[in-house]
């Protein structure tokens, strides 16, 4: 049976909404895309890579599932291939109602959260990795379907964005 492990990268506020590039998720407004970049380090980099060690698949909501698409796939050389061998290679489920997953291998799957992650896990005996997918990793925490959760922070503060934890701390 599989585990369920959410990563998230989160400012010292809570945001986790669009870390790395400045146009990733200007949804709601959001202006401060790439915030976590200038403290990209050795040591991040190497945390990454050890995560980036033990996925046997990869469960995302539809929009971080349509950014990492529109992303990982060029990504041929450089410090992040091993990365994208894994997120490109590995099987990926998505939680939407739309149509239209062609960065496969891809199974969409459906909104009865409990239902589907029982299946998913049933299908891996080793670590189904949440990235980014707000939504769908507040749905996961309120549900206590996460068996690990790896929080990256960085001591920034934005304000305001899309958040792993409602404002009273709470994951709903």
């Amino acid at each position: 049976m599989g585990t369920l492990s959410v990563t998230s990268f989160i400012s010292l506020d809570g945001v986790m909404q669009a870390p790395g590039l400045p146009d990733e998720d200007r949804s709601n407004g959001f202006t401060h895309g790439g915030w976590l970049v200038p403290y990209m380090d050795e040591a991040f980099g190497s945390f990454m890579a050890g995560i980036f060690e033990n996925p046997a698949a990869f469960l995302l909501g539809r929009k971080t599932y349509d950014i990492f698409a529109s992303y990982w796939p060029k990504v041929t050389q450089g410090e992040d291939v091993h990365v994208a061998k894994k997120l490109n290679g590995l099987h990926k489920y998505v939680v939407t109602s739309h149509s239209g997953t062609s960065w496969g291998p891809v199974t969409p799957l459906g909104a009865d959260l409990e239902a589907e992650i029982s299946k998913v896990k049933s299908k891996h005996t080793g670590e189904i990795q949440v990235h980014g997918s707000a939504q769908l990793a507040r749905s996961l925490l309120g549900a206590g379907l996460v068996d690990k959760l790896n929080l990256v922070i960085a001591p920034v503060l934005l304000g305001a964005g899309k958040r792993l934890f409602g404002t009273d701390g709470s994951s709903g």
